[in-house]
């Protein structure tokens, strides 16, 4: 694909789908010598675009600096094409909660990307041999991934800086990537890796080894049980595929698994909580013209205009979990049970390679369908992408069912720093499974 085929390619998509936040418009920049194309989410910073973490709050901010990830793609050759669109800050499972549009699935315009990364995967789907960068905290990497039927790696918690990252959840956040095919991921994975002394995070890290294999998974009885009835038919039917391909299958119990999108929810709230602070109208936000109003009434007047109910629901369920009198209810509660959910993946990792099941408990939904949607029942569509998210383990979802034409995921988690093992696999299953474009493909 030509500079001008990929600015065609890149119009249309914003266009017919809501996928960009902003994109390129300079036409001359797209057929300069680049050796790949990427987009980014737009809750990572970048000099040339503006940053805005899909939230009314943030217009027209523009970053000094690119986040770490984004510069080492630049030098590595990449051209940043644009800005992928997403719930604001992150808070949501489809992409509906976004100030600046929400994206559409390319399989089916009346159906969700899934979220938060929901532009990163349509635009993986929609653009030929793209690279989009995507950011999970409890499983906005894998959904969209699932319901947009491309591959999306989550590397394990601290492989890629998190430096010009604007936070949800400061101890769950991962940078990784989403494509059409594990090869562009392979190939791009060590560029944005390793070691970056603007993160701590990120210092303690083994090299990244991007070999080994996986002979064996672990399907947990616990994450099979509430799927619906199609769903339950695919993902079997994936499973006999890895039997096929000769990959041991064993039934295990994970109890605590259940218990991990209630421990999520707590703690990733109540750091939500805390990094929203700094949305007040003194550093960011619409500064206010009224000087006589007190600190209460000038916080409450920016943040009322410039945050959406889902984001103002999170910070007031975050708060409340760190309220003197419940923190220890709550919160101290919730860092006991990620505990018990890291020590039980590390006692299925005793006997097999990685722990497998689906990614979603269905396609993605029509939008008429999320707007009856409680809060709770949207945040139980998390209920298989939370728990390695919790416990910082490597996962990676790849397509392998299509339900009535929709896309459906396996997810696959294996131990901490082994993320080659999950694209061994990968590159395995693609040689056996054959994925399906969209329509609107370019």
């Amino acid at each position: 694909m030509n500079g001008a085929e990929l600015a065609a390619a890149v119009r249309r998509a914003d266009v017919g789908y809501q996928v960009f936040a902003e994109r390129l418009e300079d036409p001359i920049a797209y057929e300069g010598d680049h050796a790949f194309h990427f987009s980014t989410k737009d809750n990572l910073c970048s000099i040339d675009f503006q940053t805005r973490s899909g939230s009314r709050i943030l217009e027209g901010y523009r970053p000094p600096f690119d986040a770490t990830a984004i510069e080492r793609l630049r030098k590595a050759g990449g051209l940043l094409i644009g800005k992928t669109n997403m719930d604001e800050f992150g808070f949501g499972s489809f992409s509906t909660n976004s100030a600046i549009g929400v994206p559409r699935n390319p399989f089916d315009l009346e159906r969700c990307c899934g979220g938060s990364s929901g532009g990163a995967a349509a635009a993986a789907s929609l653009i030929e041999d793209h690279l989009a960068v995507g950011v999970s905290t409890g499983g906005s990497i894998s959904c969209p991934a699932s319901f947009c039927g491309v591959v999306g790696l989550t590397p394990t918690y601290g492989r890629v800086s998190r430096w010009g990252l604007i936070d949800y959840g400061t101890s769950l956040d991962k940078v990784g990537l989403l494509s059409a095919s594990s090869a562009p991921i392979r190939r791009y994975l060590p560029v944005i890796s390793g070691p970056d002394p603007l993160d701590p995070t990120s210092q303690t890290q083994p090299p990244l080894d991007m070999s080994g294999g996986i002979d064996s998974v672990a399907v947990p009885e616990e994450m099979v049980a509430d799927l619906s009835d199609d769903m339950r038919d695919a993902f079997q039917e994936a499973v006999g595929k890895l039997e096929g391909m000769g990959v041991e299958v064993l039934k295990v119990a994970m109890p605590a698994l259940r218990y991990a999108l209630p421990a999520y929810y707590i703690l990733a709230t109540a750091e939500a909580s805390t990094n929203m602070a700094r949305y007040c109208g003194m550093r960011y936000g619409d500064i206010v013209e009224d000087t006589d109003l007190g600190f209460n009434e000038l916080f409450s007047s920016v943040r009322s205009r410039g945050l959406g109910s889902e984001t103002k629901r999170r910070i007031l369920l975050g708060t409340f979990c760190r309220m003197v009198g419940l923190r220890d209810r709550y919160y101290i509660k919730a860092l006991q049970v990620r505990q018990l959910v890291i020590r039980q993946y590390e006692e299925a990792f005793q006997g097999a390679d990685a722990v497998l099941t689906p990614t979603m408990p269905y396609v993605a939904p029509r939008f008429d369908e999320i707007e009856t949607m409680t809060a709770l029942e949207a945040y139980h569509a998390d209920i298989l992408t939370v728990p390695p998210n919790l416990a910082g383990l490597p996962h990676i979802s790849l397509p392998c069912a299509y339900i009535g034409g929709m896309p459906a995921g396996m997810q696959l988690a294996a131990p901490h720093w082994k993320e080659g093992r999950l694209l061994s696999l990968a590159e395995r299953w693609e040689s056996e499974f054959q994925y399906r474009i969209p329509e609107g493909r370019t």
